[in-house]
């Protein structure tokens, strides 16, 4: 089973579903369960129209070929602060042998929004529609910030 909201609609308009096989959510039959903005037709058709940019702009295979070159380039600083770089797209999960909250504000300074985790961990999730160049300049601003800390 898989929820899925803010990407469903683009973050435009608050939309989610769950996804599921049919022997999972077929155990609910009609009126067994409702929602307050179940079913709303706006939502739908922004959900709809995000769908269609993600399927015709290849986001899904965009964020697969940017999100291995973010991690090529974030492996490759050679930093003692940094105990892992691990991630599936462009979801990146960064992982420091100490509080990640330090870094993350100097990088907010430096024009990077990125969220501490677990304490040690930080999470970059970029637009799927960032660049190369975007990912270089990002890349500069983290070794910056890892060497002035």
């Amino acid at each position: 089973m898989i929820v899925v909201g803010k990407a469903l609609s683009g973050g435009y308009y608050p939309v989610s579903a769950v996804l599921s096989t049919p022997e999972i959510l077929g155990v609910f039959k009609p009126g067994d369960h409702g929602s307050t903005f179940g079913g709303n037709p706006l939502g739908c058709a922004v959900a709809v129209a995000a769908l269609n940019v993600i399927l015709e702009e290849k986001l899904d295979e965009r964020s697969a070929e940017l999100g291995t070159y973010f991690l090529e380039k974030l492996k490759a600083i050679n930093h003692p602060k940094i105990k892992e770089v691990r991630g599936r797209g462009l979801l990146i999960g960064f992982e420091l042998k100490e509080k990640a909250r330090p870094l993350v504000l100097k990088l907010q300074e430096l024009g990077i929004l990125c969220k501490d985790t677990h304490e040690t961990t930080i999470r970059f999730t970029p637009p799927l529609i960032i660049t190369r160049a975007e990912i270089d300049w990002a890349v500069e601003r983290i070794e910056k910030a890892l060497n002035s800390i």
